[in-house]
């Protein structure tokens, strides 16, 4: 950009100068009025050679510490850049904004580029403020901003552009998969800057992916793989990838595909009863699990059909036995199949005889409940000697065996005293009567034979007053 002066046509206050720039592409601005640089002893006077007043506009705009004040702009691909310059100071000394390539934009409230995505939003001798609308990844650069003073001031704004990733999508997915298939799933986004970030999540779960970046141009395209082995849990899993990024704000880009899975029936056999009993009602559930939904279920007993349809009612998936008796005792199977497999479950049904009710007099009386041993005294007439009657019932059956046995003992030895006295008593009198026959006086004999008796009689006094 080149400066110089020009003279104005005379008028009735004399010659006047005015400062022109010119730009990159020939298009020349001029002052309207005599700028603040240029001292009045010059604005009145004869023309005079640049070379002089370029020396004379240099020595005083050194005493000048005025600079433009600029900041840096990011802005999201397609948006609107506001581009501010300021001067705290300025003594009417126009402001010029340029792009990267040296190009003047606005010199002042002039627009200089014929582009309509530029506009001015505000100019004064203090702020410099313009729009670019529509802004694409080209408008990404080093804008400045120049203060028309002598030598001339810039200060330098970097204008960011992000460009906003493509909506992902989700490759490689193959309804249905099977079970025990290894599939990988790939999620691709183009368009951002700088490069996005994926992330993969398992129903809301994130989960682990590989990251691969590669540019093109000033954006970057991102993949993400994710590789696994299907088994049936994965069935109506939904998979989602989802893409993060600065332009995004909160609201990230997305794509979520429902994975289904094939496999093979499982069977399990579920009963509504712990212990049945005769006579009761019983229902078997045949519980299967398959993709595609397993054909109707197939139920037989001890390897062969139902025995009694009429009691044994088959409604889809549920077996029903109606009054269970003994001969339903067996082995219950239920079969399932698609065209991937088939499975079964069995269930052992044992019919047990229902409780009878045992008559009254065979109840046995109920147990007597341990009485309270502590002794209850009465607080006035309190006697330690009396002890709780019910206490006698807490002997054990050995102390009453041994008081039994005590009372024979004592019984026999009182029969055997009685007995032995009648003895003694008995022989005693046979004792005297032969020691009298023995004697050589026979009235004396005779006497010890009365006298005999009469001891004899004394004995059984005796034995009377012992007893």
């Amino acid at each position: 950009m080149d400066v110089f002066i020009e003279s104005s046509g005379n008028n009735r206050k004399g010659y006047r100068t005015k400062v022109c720039t010119t730009s990159s592409h020939s298009t020349r601005f001029c002052f309207s009025q005599y700028p603040a640089c240029v001292p009045p002893s010059l604005r009145y006077s004869r023309p005079l050679p640049l070379s002089h007043i370029s020396l004379s506009l240099s020595s005083l705009a050194g005493s000048q510490g005025q600079f433009p004040i600029v900041q840096n702009v990011t802005v999201t691909e397609g948006g609107t850049a506001n581009m501010t310059c300021r001067v705290e100071h300025n003594d009417n000394t126009s402001l010029q904004w340029s792009n990267p390539a040296q190009q003047t934009l606005f010199f002042g409230d002039k627009k200089a580029l014929r582009d309509n995505r530029i506009e001015l939003v505000r100019a004064s001798w203090q702020e410099l403020t313009i729009s670019i609308s529509e802004v694409t990844l080209s408008d990404e650069g080093q804008y400045t901003c120049s203060l028309f003073t002598m030598p001339v001031k810039t200060a330098k704004a970097f204008l960011t552009v992000l460009g906003v990733p493509e909506k992902p999508e989700i490759n490689g997915l193959t309804n249905p998969a099977m079970e025990g298939d290894q599939i990988t799933l790939t999620c691709m986004t183009s368009g951002s800057k700088p490069a996005a970030d994926i992330r993969w999540f398992r129903n809301g779960k994130e989960i682990k992916g590989y990251k691969e970046v590669n540019a093109s141009g000033k954006t970057f395209t991102v993949k993400s793989s994710l590789q696994m082995h299907v088994d049936r849990d994965d069935d109506g899993v939904a998979y989602t990838c989802r893409v993060d990024h600065v332009s995004l704000a909160t609201i990230p880009q997305q794509a979520t595909e429902v994975l289904e899975v094939q496999y093979a029936p499982r069977v399990q056999i579920k009963h509504t009863l712990t212990f049945p009993q005769e006579g009761q009602y019983m229902k078997l559930e045949c519980v299967s699990r398959g993709n595609p939904s397993p054909d109707p279920v197939l139920w037989t007993k001890d390897g062969g059909e139902l025995p009694d349809r009429d009691r044994m009612i088959v409604e889809g998936r549920e077996l029903t036995i109606t009054s269970l008796n003994k001969t339903d005792n067996g082995t219950y199977r239920c079969e399932a199949s698609n065209h991937l497999g088939t499975d079964h479950d069995e269930y052992k049904l044992f019919v047990y005889d229902v409780p009878t009710t045992p008559s009254p007099s065979a109840t046995p009386p109920p147990q007597p409940s341990l009485p309270d041993t502590t002794p209850l005294t009465d607080p006035q007439h309190s006697n330690p000697a009396v002890t709780d009657p019910s206490a006698l019932e807490q002997h054990s059956p050995d102390h009453a065996l041994i008081g039994g046995v005590v009372a024979v003992v004592v019984f026999v030895t009182l029969c055997l005293i009685i007995v032995l006295g009648r003895y003694l008593a008995r022989h005693k009198g046979t004792y005297l009567t032969n020691e009298a026959k023995g004697a050589d006086d026979a009235p004396d004999a005779d006497t010890a034979i009365i006298n005999a008796e009469g001891n004899h009689a004394h004995a059984e006094e005796k034995k009377e007053y012992f007893i």
